[in-house]
């Protein structure tokens, strides 16, 4: 359990870094507002809480690394590398456009913090157990990788193939997180190629598995530290989400993955986030 401080600190950074995305995504117009939004709270954690970075020196060998798997999320990650001081705060509201550093989905060549360039979805599950058995191979013990993957993507062999080699491997130093909003592209999930059971197929595997509530810091903070204290196995974090999760006019809607945003509708979505929050 986190304890009142820490708890309290997270819940602001996390507004906060929900309004950054927002106006990231308005200064361009329109983006993947949806899938950010679902996985905000479990990048504030890690960024804020649990990871082992320097921003001051991003390429830091024995550092925590982190892989988005899920790269068309890559304003909320923008927002939280921008906010721990990876890059000016101004850079924000140049996302996707000409000679930004910071385009539509994640690239560790144009961006500091990033640690890998998000591809065809599922490629990046695989980078990130490579990642992990070269943290072990170079003896970085105190190292971890972390991964983040959709419900959407897990539809993907490739994720499924990563998935055989980290527990083949026993890569614990491995800790997996699927964002599970229900939602892809243009469809629900379940229209399309349920995800069901996803817990009983990575235990199956041979990974040792969690089921939380993506939004709930306390739930977050329980299972990592449960996983760091398993040894010999990689880890899944299973994340029941809400796409759109803060971006109030994107949340219960079909259309949300990507949304287009303008100065007008910036204003309200802040005013009624800030509003519940100060209710909650």
């Amino acid at each position: 359990m986190l304890d009142t401080k820490t708890l309290a600190m997270l819940r602001k950074e996390a507004l906060d870094a929900r309004i950054k995305t927002i106006g990231c995504i308005s200064s361009f117009g329109s983006g993947h507002i949806g899938g950010a939004m679902s996985v905000m709270d479990l990048l504030v954690y890690l960024y804020f809480k649990e990871m082992k970075v320097r921003p001051q020196e991003p390429l830091w060998d024995q550092r925590d690394r982190l892989v988005l798997s899920k790269g068309h999320a890559g304003p909320a990650l923008y927002a939280v590398l921008a906010k721990k001081g990876y890059f000016p705060e101004s850079w924000l509201t140049t996302l996707n456009q000409g000679g930004t550093r910071l385009p539509s989905h994640v690239d560790m060549l144009k961006t500091p913090g990033v640690d890998f360039t998000a591809g065809s979805l599922g490629q990046g599950v695989s980078a990130a157990v490579g990642i992990a058995a070269a943290q072990r191979v170079l003896g970085y013990t105190d190292s971890w990788t972390y991964a983040i993957v959709g419900d959407g993507e897990s539809q993907e062999g490739e994720v499924w193939e990563a998935a055989e080699d980290a527990a083949a491997w026993k890569l614990d130093n491995f800790i997996a997180f699927t964002d599970v909003n229900g939602q892809q592209l243009d469809d629900y999930t379940d229209n399309i190629v349920p995800m069901h059971q996803l817990r009983q197929r990575y235990e199956t595997f041979g990974f040792d598995t969690y089921e939380i509530n993506g939004h709930d810091f306390n739930a977050i903070d329980e299972a990592v530290q449960m996983a760091k204290g398993v040894r010999g196995k990689p880890h899944m974090i299973i994340m029941n989400t809400i796409k759109s999760y803060g971006y109030i006019p994107g949340e219960g809607i079909k259309s949300n993955h990507s949304m287009s945003i303008n100065e007008e509708t910036r204003t309200e979505a802040v005013r009624a986030l800030v509003e519940r929050e100060e209710n909650a």
